[in-house]
């Protein structure tokens, strides 16, 4: 089910840093919502690596960037500092905000019981409506990062 169009679900979680982030104190500013499965994966890696590199680019078109993820704080704390990471790292360890987007992964890795994000990014406007999104096929697949700007642009 798209949401494009739609509001985006809200929520609050808890970022890299132990503080709370919540999606309605960045209206007014376009955000890009970078879900992954799991910290410290390789495709993730790569992922996060690259919105970090064109995370200027992005801010100039007047968007924050937040990545989200079922790990730990720790664990997205430890990611972030091994990869430099100039954005933060939420923590969506109840499952909610992945349910909200529609995004879950059951079985991951062919792990029974782990539920994860699919790999997805989600552009969300200054109103809070979702602008744009993009859903792996699978989590080896990677966004297409031009995509990406062009929906903020």
């Amino acid at each position: 089910m798209s949401l494009v169009g739609k509001p985006a679900p809200t929520f609050t979680l808890t970022d890299n840093a132990r503080q709370k982030v919540s999606l309605d104190s960045f209206r007014g500013k376009k955000v890009v919502l970078v879900f992954y499965p799991a910290a410290f994966t390789g495709v993730c890696e790569k992922e996060v690596c690259n919105f970090r590199d064109s995370l200027s680019d992005l801010n100039g078109l007047n968007a924050v960037v937040l990545g989200i993820s079922v790990d730990a704080p720790f664990s997205n704390n430890a990611f972030a500092a091994k990869n430099n990471l100039n954005f933060p790292l939420l923590s969506d360890p109840a499952r909610e905000t992945i349910t909200a987007y529609d995004i879950v992964i059951h079985d991951f890795a062919g792990i029974t019981g782990l539920t994860v994000a699919k790999r997805a990014v989600f552009v969300v406007n200054e109103e809070g409506i979702v602008t744009w999104e993009w859903v792996g096929p699978n989590p080896g697949v990677e966004p297409d990062y031009a995509a990406v700007k062009a929906a903020l642009g």
